[in-house]
């Protein structure tokens, strides 16, 4: 049986609206939300595993950019 890979296919979205929103930094960090991200507040524990491992930076008011 084959299970699609949900943990990679939502990375590679939200870094793709990450980057596609010019989101590099934390001046211009931006919410899920405004970067078109689908379900923004659902797979909390992937956004969570993104932050640890230093693939995405996020401020104190919960925007994200990419690092």
């Amino acid at each position: 049986m084959f299970f699609p890979p949900i943990p990679l296919i939502r990375r590679e979205h939200i870094l793709e609206k990450l980057e596609a929103a010019k989101a590099v930094s934390p001046e211009t960090a931006i919410t899920f939300a405004d970067a078109g991200v689908i379900n923004p507040c659902s797979f909390r524990r992937i956004t969570r595993v993104l932050v640890r491992r230093g693939t995405l930076g996020k401020t104190e008011d919960d925007r994200y950019y990419i690092r």
